[in-house]
């Protein structure tokens, strides 16, 4: 076996997966890694790997005894340059699970350029393997075929999006990483200054003012693939850097730039799945989507809707209905259709799962020919049966389930349930996409602990003009111009019109609390902007890493992202975050704390 060590690699010609019937008699030089070797006595097959994909490489005496001495000292994740020949395949060999089944190549020369010790794990697709242990090797994990995918993926989609844009008129503009700490909802990153002592950097959770001053700079179109930072726990679709797809408008009507986000869209999926994705999108207000599907981002891929009974069993005399609506309740149920069947036990479980999500029980009934079996049955006329039949649409073989509770218990417990029984009866389509639009939110929202109003979004957002007047005598009828893009139950993307006049923006600062001063010392320098002619404008933001994790099929937004923290925002490579140097904290002119280790 030839090695480079004491001359130049052999320089490669030819990539593993791109080969096909068009090279056969053609001389090429592959590199990659060795996915696989097999040895049949006179005969051994390497299966070669790179980024485009797999090839057969056929190493024997007959074409070239050192190729075949040495592939006889490979191993797996072993790194070589193979010079060889492309030939077709006999036919009874043919592979069609192989993108190059149809030929291999003839070795001549091998050259090893290095060794590889076992890996942790199997370098291949489907790997029953505990995350951590990936996060840890996470560059062997990103060998994966399946890896490889959704990163080429991640990559396609964003010069997509930046084609996109381009064509359309967007400016790409980069924005500060060192910014101001300002109240926009989840806890700032913080990067102590050592030019100022005792002052503090952020990172930006969003580009939000920087986007909206740009905007005041005359730009009228910007956008920007930019990197975000919040300090707050995480879940699966969850990072403490994450990715967004920024854009800001000036001029342009909601319904135009709504359209041009869908046409977007569209395009991404289209052009990258073969999806076909409709437009326009459905609109649904806020009010509606809680009523309906209990969430603000429903997943539309199918039905199961909730059905709001509380005027169909006003005056009935079961306890607990009358008890929730007498307390400002209602009552709201789904049509588990067919799944009347059910044992009491499966019942009974559904249950215990509505008291996790928050519910103090859960009523059921099962729709018979002859009327409904069901222990709360004794305690409602025929004509409230009746009533409650039809609102559900229930028919034989129906289960019925209910919740009495305050609306938002109804719409969490509801909305949880209907999400379980829709992947329990096989109800979601993994290859359908259903977008909508979520509009007419709430401008505010009453903070029981702070007992005081909050921005739904956040204190940018623009009222309707109809219930502007209403901001500091009524908040909470006030309804914002803002939307969400949801995409099967998850938000990929939420925006506003911004507010653009300074009375309007004092008004709001007013309502959440802020004193003149504390306005000024947060955003002073906003304020000041809107006195030289700030043009009516808006945009949104989308989570580019969801969306990529939606159409890779994935589940985390871990699997897209190449060097992702985890749940408790550690970094398992590289083992961040890390205690630095005394001289570290001298220099930033901070004194640590001593914490004691946890238990």
């Amino acid at each position: 076996m030839t090695d480079h060590r004491s001359h130049e690699p052999l320089a490669r010609t030819a990539e593993c997966g791109r080969l096909g019937e068009a090279d056969i008699g053609r001389e090429v030089v592959l590199s990659g890694w060795i996915q696989r070797r097999r040895d049949l006595g006179g005969v051994i097959f390497l299966d070669l790997r790179d980024r485009s994909g797999v090839v057969q490489v056929v190493c024997s005496r007959e074409f070239g005894a050192d190729a075949f001495e040495a592939a006889d000292q490979l191993r797996n994740e072993y790194v070589v340059a193979i010079r060889g020949d492309v030939v077709a395949r006999d036919p009874e060999t043919v592979n069609p699970n192989l993108e190059t089944g149809t030929i291999e190549v003839r070795a001549r020369q091998v050259e090893l350029l290095n060794r590889a010790k076992p890996t942790p794990f199997p370098i291949e697709d489907g790997i029953d393997v505990d995350e951590a242990v990936r996060l840890r090797y996470r560059y062997l994990d990103l060998r994966r075929p399946e890896m490889q995918r959704t990163m080429i993926l991640r990559h396609r989609a964003m010069q997509k999006v930046r084609s996109f844009l381009d064509r359309h008129g967007f400016l790409e503009i980069e924005t500060p990483m060192l910014t101001r700490s300002t109240p926009e909802g989840a806890r700032d990153y913080l990067v102590p200054s050592r030019l100022h002592p005792g002052q503090f950097y952020a990172l930006p959770q969003s580009p939000q003012l920087f986007k909206q001053l740009l905007m005041v700079a005359g730009f009228e179109r910007y956008f920007q693939l930019v990197r975000c930072f919040r300090d707050e726990d995480l879940r699966a679709d969850r990072q403490p850097e994450f990715t967004q797809i920024d854009i800001e408008m000036s001029f342009m009507p909601l319904d135009e730039f709504q359209a041009l986000m869908e046409q977007m869209m569209a395009e991404l999926f289209g052009d990258l799945l073969g999806v076909e994705v409709q437009t326009p999108f459905r609109r649904i207000p806020y009010d509606e989507a809680m009523l309906r599907y209990g969430t603000d981002k429903p997943d539309l891929r199918f039905g199961l809707e909730i059905v709001d009974l509380t005027e169909e069993v006003r005056g009935c005399q079961f306890r607990v209905f009358r008890g929730a609506l007498e307390g400002g309740g209602v009552v709201r149920a789904l049509n588990a259709k067919g799944c009347g069947t059910f044992s009491r036990k499966e019942i009974d479980d559904l249950g215990v799962l509505a008291g996790q999500w928050g519910a103090k029980g859960l009523a059921w009934m099962v729709v018979e020919g002859d009327g409904v079996k069901s222990p709360i049955a004794k305690f409602f006329s025929e004509e409230e049966l009746g009533r409650m039949l039809a609102a559900l649409r229930g028919e034989p073989g129906d289960l019925l389930l209910f919740v009495a509770d305050r609306p938002d218990v109804c719409a969490a417990v509801l909305g949880q349930l209907r999400l379980h029984l829709g992947q329990r009866l096989g109800l979601i389509r993994d290859d359908r996409f259903a977008f909508a639009w979520v509009v007419d939110f709430p401008l505010f929202s009453y903070d029981e602990e702070e007992k005081r109003w909050v921005a739904e979004h956040h204190p940018f957002t623009m009222p309707r003009w109809e219930d502007v007047d209403r901001m500091e005598t009524d908040p909470g009828s006030v309804r914002a111009q803002a939307y969400d893009l949801v995409l099967n139950g998850y938000e990929i993307g939420g925006g506003s019109i911004r507010i653009h006049r300074r009375e309007i923006q004092e008004a709001m600062f007013r309502t959440l609390g802020l004193t003149p001063d504390e306005a000024k010392d947060k955003f002073g320098f906003l304020l000041e902007a809107f006195e030289y002619g700030t043009p009516p404008h808006g945009g949104m933001a989308f989570g580019f890493d969801r969306i990529i994790m939606l159409m890779a099929g994935k589940s985390s937004i871990r699997e897209c992202i190449a060097f992702p923290k985890t749940a408790s925002a550690s970094c398992l490579l590289t083992g961040a975050p890390s205690n630095v140097s005394s001289r570290q904290w001298q220099e930033l002119h901070i004194q640590p704390r001593t914490v004691s280790a946890k238990k």
